[in-house]
């Protein structure tokens, strides 16, 4: 038994050849104290180590549970979150998400943030981490505010980003106004078929009613009331939802942005009240 075998049991479960080595990578680092370093200075697994690496293996392959939860955490930007299945697990699309908002941040000189449906609380805490702005994250569920709580506590920034329990906009007070909202919400539509490992993640944070739109009306309908003069408006977007989107924030906004991932999918819309 060797890593190249364990690895291999991945790749015959289906898991796509990198995919897969990228997992052994997290496993091995968590849980075995094995790193980059050890495999480049042909440091040797001991048999305790690799019978824990094919007992995770097993378990990923077993149940098809996100390596991301069986580890506990989950790499964003530049960090290691806390994770749990009360959460999405942060993607590789909403840091191109989040990397747009810093830089609106920094050219505009914004200074108070909202982050609706915060989950693990990696848009509001990466903000707040990375920028002179104040962050407020909003989510429904309370298992997801009890890890971003623990996030925003892991990374030292308790007075930057704080959190509260709220069905988008309705326990934000009348008188707090914001110069960004930023959110991703829940946009795939409901009755979509998942992966095996996306059934995993919570559905709240994943379906919404109106082919995937709901939330994105709603948000964009609510907003004005909470924004300041001139504030921005930002959302991830859905495969094949830019359009529909734009067409809602056309009614407040003006000078709509929208960006593009590297596979070339509009992925983020972003623009300023009218």
């Amino acid at each position: 038994m060797n890593i190249q075998t364990i690895t291999k049991t991945l790749i015959d479960a289906g898991i796509e050849e990198n995919e897969a080595k990228k997992e052994i990578k997290m496993l091995l680092e968590h849980f075995c104290s094995y790193t980059e370093m050890d495999k480049i200075r042909g440091t040797a697994l001991d048999e305790v180590q690799l019978s824990t690496l094919k007992e995770k293996v097993l378990e990923r392959v077993k149940t098809r549970k996100p390596v991301q939860y069986i580890i506990g955490e989950a790499y964003f930007m530049g960090e290691f979150f806390k994770v749990t299945p009360g959460v999405l697990i942060p993607r590789d699309e909403t840091e191109i998400l989040v990397t747009k908002a810093i830089e609106l941040i920094k050219k505009h000189n914004l200074k108070d943030v909202l982050d609706i449906g915060t989950g693990s609380g990696c848009i509001a805490c990466t903000i707040a981490k990375q920028t002179p702005a104040t962050v407020l994250g909003v989510d429904i569920s309370s298992d997801a505010l009890r890890v971003a709580l623990d996030n925003v506590t892991k990374l030292g920034i308790n007075n930057r980003a704080v959190f509260r329990k709220s069905d988008l906009f309705s326990k934000v007070r009348e008188e707090e106004k914001f110069d960004l909202i930023i959110s991703n919400p829940p946009y795939i539509p409901t009755g979509t078929e998942l992966s095996a490992e996306v059934q995993h993640e919570p559905k709240e944070a994943l379906f919404a009613e109106e082919n995937g739109l709901k939330l994105y009306r709603e948000i964009v309908e609510q907003a004005p009331g909470f924004l300041k003069p001139g504030g921005w408006l930002m959302f991830e977007l859905g495969i094949g939802e830019a359009v529909q989107v734009k067409r809602f924030m056309e009614v407040f906004f003006k000078d709509i942005v929208i960006e593009k991932d590297l596979a070339g999918i509009e992925r983020v819309i972003f623009a300023q009240l009218g």
